[in-house]
């Protein structure tokens, strides 16, 4: 046992001196946990902020005044003011996002019951934003108008008050959700590609050779690349929660990284172990990469990643249920959003342990068998 763990350890050595060697591999992991974390946060924003708007106030009424006012940051911007013959102008030039016109006599119409028009203006070109501002116009101005009537005709307050509470992301911001889940799906794509590039690295240099002509077993050498790749892994993913989610981008953890780190410890077996099969199954690394291609994507959209398994067909996931990469996102999610200790998440680890350790034992199973007939 002291022999085997001693030659794990210095195999495990060549293996991080061959990365770090790897100028390419370096530099694309640097990449996934620093600036592709970034560029995924704040390019892929799906709510509505800062948005551009104006107001034609053709009633100049205290109604139509408090509707110009409600519209407030960061949802938009402070409205301005502009007359009606340059709305169209102001909208070939993409000058406003939203320019909301009020009818003369409106505030007369709508205290007298009648049916008055209001125009929103949208430039639906800045498509999220046109999507999401729409509606948000549209709840403020009736709020508002609801508000105003209430008032003036001193109406009984609502029976009912109904308070909405969003929990673990109250602004709703994509980049809270985006940057951890980069984070999360990069862990599971490096580990597969470093791991499967390594045994296809060993394949072309020739260095499979020599390593099975020395007293080492398959498994000694396949062990060796899971905890250095593993430890590579691990390293850039605690770095990237500390300095890059929580330092740049300002998103807040809500549970321990130390936690996090010693799942996803766990998880790399599972995950190493796919990149290892791989490595055996294909003879290049352009062959590595089309493999990666058809098991990464499929095991990542389902994995509840990007979609919840609720709202996949029952056979499906149940049949997801099954992988680790499903119990991973799961615990995942659960540490650093909802900051669950491990009474939380105990299952989720064990189960990813138990399946992790079964796929692990066939990986290394298909590696013994591939080094033997090279030998």
């Amino acid at each position: 046992m002291g022999n085997a763990a001693a030659n794990i350890f210095w195999l495990g050595l060549k293996e991080l001196r061959s990365f770090l060697k790897d100028y390419v591999l370096l530099a694309f992991v640097v990449y996934a946990f620093s600036l592709a974390i970034v560029m995924q946060a704040r390019s892929n924003s799906q709510e509505l902020h800062n948005a551009s708007i104006a107001v034609v106030d053709e009633d100049r009424s205290v109604l139509s005044r408090r509707i110009a006012r409600a519209f407030l940051p960061p949802l938009f911007q402070p409205a301005r003011y502009v007359e009606e013959r340059d709305v169209t102008p102001l909208m070939n030039k993409g000058a406003f996002t939203f320019i909301v016109d009020i009818g003369p006599n409106f505030e007369r119409d709508v205290l007298a019951r009648r049916t008055p028009n209001l125009q929103i203006n949208v430039d639906a070109t800045a498509m999220v934003q046109a999507g999401l501002g729409s509606g948000y116009a549209q709840q403020i101005v009736e709020n508002e108008i609801a508000d105003f009537v209430s008032r003036a005709e001193g109406a009984a307050p609502s029976p009912v008050s109904l308070t909405t509470r969003i929990a673990f992301n109250p602004n709703v911001a994509t980049a809270w959700f985006t940057s951890v889940m980069g984070v999360i799906n990069n862990i599971t794509m490096l580990a597969i590609i470093l791991a499967g590039a390594a045994v296809v690295r060993e394949r072309e240099h020739g260095t499979m050779d020599h390593l099975l002509v020395m007293p080492l077993t398959p498994f000694e050498i396949a062990f060796a690349k899971v905890w250095a790749n593993g430890l590579v892994i691990t390293s850039a993913a605690a770095i990237s929660l500390s300095f890059i989610v929580r330092g740049v981008l300002q998103v807040p953890i809500a549970g321990s990284i130390p936690l996090f780190i010693g799942g996803v410890a766990i998880y790399l077996f599972f995950a190493t172990a796919v990149g290892v099969f791989l490595g055996t199954v294909a003879r290049s690394m352009p062959q590595l990469g089309l493999l990666y291609m058809l098991v990464y994507l499929p095991m990542n959209m389902l994995s509840g990643a990007n979609t919840p398994l609720e709202s996949m067909p029952p056979w499906l996931a149940a049949t997801m249920r099954l992988s680790p990469s499903t119990h991973f996102v799961s615990f995942a999610q659960a540490i650093l959003y909802r900051g669950a200790g491990l009474d939380a998440v105990w299952p989720e680890f064990l189960a990813t342990a138990v399946i992790g350790a079964l796929f692990f034992a066939l990986a290394i199973g298909r590696f013994r068998r591939t080094a033997a007939q090279a030998g």
